[in-house]
């Protein structure tokens, strides 16, 4: 609706030879005001010098008849336009709806289109955090999104298994696996602490025997890697996600692929050296500042293999690549971009997106987290706390841009205050409805005459159904799934308020029919956005 508002005001506006300035089409919150709204008046006021009602009235003669539906287009206020549409226009969508099903309103955008989402790529150094977890929900959800629009999605998981950290797991789980054989050696310094890691090392002696030396530390590091990455993948697909590819960094350094950046970027002269490490002109291309790509230790920092990672992905082909990373990551990003620059690729097909971290308080208290020293409530912790389908919905319920409070009182009550229960009681309800209705013997509801829905509140909750197509369009533009999550919790209170008022199933057969089918639609809607979100739509509560 607002889309297509929008669409027919700028073929006014060419016609005119009017520019097209930032303007808004809105659903104002009194309806008194029509079902539509938009401000573009006052924006053209300035530049054609002319008063905004004025240009409002010209452009709503201009409108008139051409946006389907609008039985009515007023000028109010300081120049609103304000569209005003008829009850059949709203009747209208309820077939079409439950013909299209899952797929009502979908344009098909990425149709033939391919995007690699990367999310998650936690160290497999630590069961996941709840941090880990946000990460986790918002990736699969957005990949979701583009797959409804019609693209071919590939998620993906950066699996760091080389480096510094990876060294200090398996010196980690070494001490604690000579403590089993009686030699009380410390945990080294930098090293990760934690009841997995004992866990780790009693595997590792079951396994192995007790006669292993530190000569052996590349067997406990991948075998410490190997069973932490069983711990995350089993913990995501908890939340019912599951990776279609597993990247290893340590495929970058095997098949050359590190080596083979340094030495191109050396060749362009993008690097020099300084203090014994290998630095990165990184401010010439537009970053805060110069990067070391090597220390002067000959090991390379964290930013080399990530620029090798993300050219390899350019070369894959992606059309879109989209990146899931915490806020800490907001300095790194720019630097990985600037080097893939300074290699020659074009890197507007990179889209990274940030979100920031998330706090649960537990009796008042905020919880710290630490991989290294274990002070940190895990995903699967959360999990068995709230429930997969709470813990996924509280994820996504704000930005990915805001801070998240995990409130673990709210997210635990089996009651309206929790969103997710409020969402999953209204497609419970729903089905209920229509069994109801078969046994108070209405077997069909086919042959419904829809023009009986004209109530305001039906009215309200069908204008709630179609604007659906607009609140998916945002979802893919922005990125964000919060506004799926939003949208799907003021189409429930639309329909709970609806239901309160009038009964579906009355004394009034041909009412009856009309409102099944009404409710029949709605619960499509609703059982889609929260497959959409990966949360459950359960029949019966």
């Amino acid at each position: 609706m607002l889309k297509e508002i929008r669409n027919k005001m700028n073929a006014v506006l060419d016609e005119l030879g009017w520019e097209h300035p930032d303007f808004q089409v809105e659903r104002p919150r009194d309806r008194a005001f029509g079902h539509a709204s938009s401000n573009i008046a006052m924006t053209l006021a300035k530049t054609l010098r002319r008063a905004p009602r004025d240009i409002a009235a010209e452009l709503a003669e201009k409108l008139k008849d051409r946006v389907p539906g609008v039985e009515t287009i007023g000028v109010e206020g300081p120049g609103f336009i304000n569209f005003y549409y008829s009850a059949s226009y709203f009747q209208a969508f309820i077939p079409r709806i439950r013909r299209e099903k899952q797929r009502f309103q979908c344009e098909f955008s990425g149709k033939g289109k391919t995007v690699q989402v990367e999310f998650v790529s936690a160290n497999p150094t630590g069961p996941l955090t709840i941090g880990h977890g946000r990460q986790a929900v918002l990736g699969d959800s957005i990949a979701r999104i583009l797959e409804w629009h019609g693209y071919d999605v590939t998620r993906e998981y950066y699996f760091n298994d080389a480096g510094r950290q990876m060294r200090m797991l398996g010196a980690s789980v070494y001490a604690r696996y000579r403590r089993m054989s009686g030699d009380d050696m410390p945990i080294p310094e930098g090293g990760y602490e934690g009841e997995y890691i004992t866990d780790i090392a009693r595997q590792f002696h079951e396994e192995y025997g007790g006669d292993r030396t530190d000569e052996d530390l590349q067997v406990f590091i991948d075998f410490a890697a190997k069973a932490i990455f069983h711990t995350i993948t089993a913990s995501l697909r908890r939340l019912n996600i599951v990776h279609d590819v597993y990247y290893n960094e340590r495929d970058l350094y095997r098949n050359g692929k590190i080596d083979a950046v340094l030495k191109e970027l050396e060749t362009k002269g993008h690097v020099y050296r300084k203090d014994g490490a290998v630095w990165f002109k990184a401010e010439a291309f537009g970053a805060e500042k110069d990067r070391v790509l090597v220390k002067s230790s000959g090991e390379p920092t964290y930013r080399l293999p990530d620029i090798a990672y993300h050219r390899e992905k350019l070369l894959r082909g992606f059309d879109m690549i989209v990146d899931v990373f915490g806020s800490d990551h907001h300095a790194t990003y720019p630097d990985v971009r600037a080097a893939l620059e300074a290699l020659g690729h074009d890197t507007s097909r990179i889209r990274v997106l940030l979100h920031q971290f998330v706090t649960l308080t537990r009796a008042g208290r905020k919880i710290k987290m630490s991989t290294r020293k274990a002070e940190f409530v895990t995903l699967d912790e959360l999990i068995d706390l709230a429930g997969p389908d709470v813990v996924r919905y509280f994820y996504i319920m704000r930005s990915m841009g805001s801070h998240l409070n995990f409130d673990i009182a709210l997210a635990q009550k089996q009651s309206d205050e929790n969103p997710v229960f409020y969402l999953q009681y209204a497609h419970a309800r729903m089905h209920n409805i229509l069994v109801h209705s078969r046994e108070k013997g209405i077997a069909s509801y086919e042959d419904a005459d829809l023009s009986l829905l004209k109530e305001d509140e039906i009215i309200a909750l069908l204008e709630h159904m179609i604007e659906f197509r607009d609140v998916m369009y945002l979802c893919l533009s922005s990125l964000e799934p919060m506004h799926l999550a939003n949208y799907l919790y003021r189409l429930a209170t639309a329909f709970h308020k609806c239901y309160t008022v009038h009964r579906v199933v009355t004394e009034d057969i041909e009412l009856s029919k009309a409102r099944l089918q009404l409710i029949d639609a709605v619960k499509i809607i609703l059982a889609n956005g929260l497959q959409l979100l990966g949360i459950r739509t359960p029949e019966k509560m």
